[in-house]
């Protein structure tokens, strides 16, 4: 019976033992499973890329005038509409003339009464002086008459002024069109009262010409330094987002504007609209062209802003220990300046030509980065690049280890070392920075 007891217990602690080892050595495999990293990649591409400054502003017609009344009254006519065609002179809109011809009539009546005194006193004058010639009237008498004389003359020329003044109040009761052009705006309707005092009211506002119109756009003063006049700029609007138009930098304003602390400056665009699909009021998201290069290789900037994991420096690390040095990363000199370590761009997003451009700052570039590859034999590794131009989206790279077509890595995706992407060091171990700047990449 001891014998069967103590074999029993031999066969439970091998049972027991044998699933301890089966478990863990599941659990050794499946840790090694998730700690390899399988990583996204994207293709060096050839191409155009364009370096551009972003900003917003409004469409407007190059020339609007507002159309206003000279004088008080009620419209009693309107004979154009929103979006007509109209011509310098055309008659737009009447205010009921009423009182205007009422104002006439008496400013005549007034005149006439003044000239007939002023006959009367013409007469009388020439009476007196006979008189004082033959003396049969003092001289008083003659001072008199001159005096009365001069008051009639001057009522006569008071009430033709009068006069004048009535019929050009009537005149401007015919509202007519001061420019050629297309009415944008009508503010009345037939049977309102418009009252001319200290401000004229603005009945109409005219376009002068649509097939030509300006945009008004706000760029912050970092980048104010970049726009030049004749500058080439295109731009959407939200009314056509797969259409882009096309303009020219006509000005650059002087005087500044802060808006919400940041000191903007007004650059004026000068657009050709003669397709007609652009409206007054249309909000312009707009990019000035800064430089331009065709034919060249450029990466997403995805690809220049990974962050390499701890496992990947340490592969990185052991192909540098066995090689003596890692072919990939030769070549410091003309590629772009010293290399500061992975750990360092993993710490500093900002640092070689990362993609992750300051505010107000489409354009900035920087001349070193590195891109990571799996090689022909599946080894990871790395090669030194220099950078170029960048659209935000793309940058331009040069190095004579990378081709169109190219696989590199921009991402990493995995369940333990991906959740933990920051480097625990350099590979390289230097700490060495490199000197970058707009537009001095190659």
């Amino acid at each position: 019976m001891e014998k069967n007891k103590v074999s029993r217990k031999i066969i439970v602690i091998s049972a027991v033992s044998l699933l301890i080892i089966a478990a863990v050595s599941y659990y050794l495999f499946a840790s090694g499973k998730n700690d390899k990293n399988t990583y996204r990649f994207v293709k060096v591409q050839k191409g155009s890329i364009e370096e551009l400054v972003s900003s917003t502003g409004v469409l407007n017609p190059v020339v609007t005038v507002q159309v206003g009344s000279q004088v008080s009254g009620t419209i009693s006519k309107i004979f154009t509409d929103f979006n007509h065609k109209v011509k310098k002179g055309d008659l737009i809109a009447l205010i009921d003339t009423t009182f205007l011809s009422a104002s006439v009539r008496d400013a005549q009546s007034s005149l006439d009464k003044s000239q007939a005194q002023f006959s009367q006193a013409q007469k009388d004058l020439d009476r007196v002086k006979v008189m004082v010639e033959k003396n049969l009237a003092a001289q008083t008498d003659l001072e008199t008459a001159q005096y009365n004389y001069a008051v009639a003359r001057a009522s006569v020329k008071s009430a033709q002024a009068s006069l004048d003044r009535a019929k050009i109040n009537l005149k401007y009761a015919k509202i007519t069109a001061p420019i050629s052009g297309t009415v944008i705006a009508r503010n009345v309707d037939v049977g309102q009262t418009v009252a001319a005092s200290l401000q004229a009211p603005t009945l109409f506002l005219i376009a002068n010409d649509l097939s030509r119109m300006q945009i008004i756009a706000n760029v912050d003063e970092s980048d104010i330094g970049q726009i030049k006049d004749g500058q080439n700029v295109t731009f959407t609007v939200q009314a056509y987002p797969d259409k882009t138009f096309e303009g020219l930098v006509q000005q650059i304003r002087l005087q500044p504007t802060t808006i919400q602390n940041v000191v903007n400056y007004s650059v004026v665009i000068n657009v050709n609209n003669d397709e007609g699909y652009l409206m007054p009021g249309m909000t312009a998201t707009i990019n000035f062209q800064i430089a331009h290069a065709d034919d060249v290789l450029k990466v997403p900037n995805a690809a220049l802003r990974l962050r390499p994991t701890a496992e990947m420096i340490a592969q990185i690390r052991s192909s540098y220990n066995q090689n003596g040095r890692n072919d990939s990363l030769s070549r410091t000199g003309n590629n772009g300046g010293n290399y500061a370590g992975q750990n360092s761009t993993a710490q500093n997003g900002s640092q070689y030509g990362n993609g992750q451009m300051p505010q107000g700052q489409n354009g900035q570039r920087h001349n070193g980065a590195m891109l990571w590859y799996v090689d022909a034999q599946g080894k990871l590794a790395a090669v030194r690049v220099r950078t170029g131009l960048t659209d935000g989206q793309f940058t331009e790279v040069k190095s004579d280890k990378i081709y169109d077509g190219m696989d590199v890595i921009s991402g990493i995706v995995s369940s333990a070392s991906a959740s933990s992407q920051t480097p625990q060091g350099s590979p390289f171990q230097q700490n060495r920075s490199m000197g970058g700047g707009r537009r001095g990449g190659f």
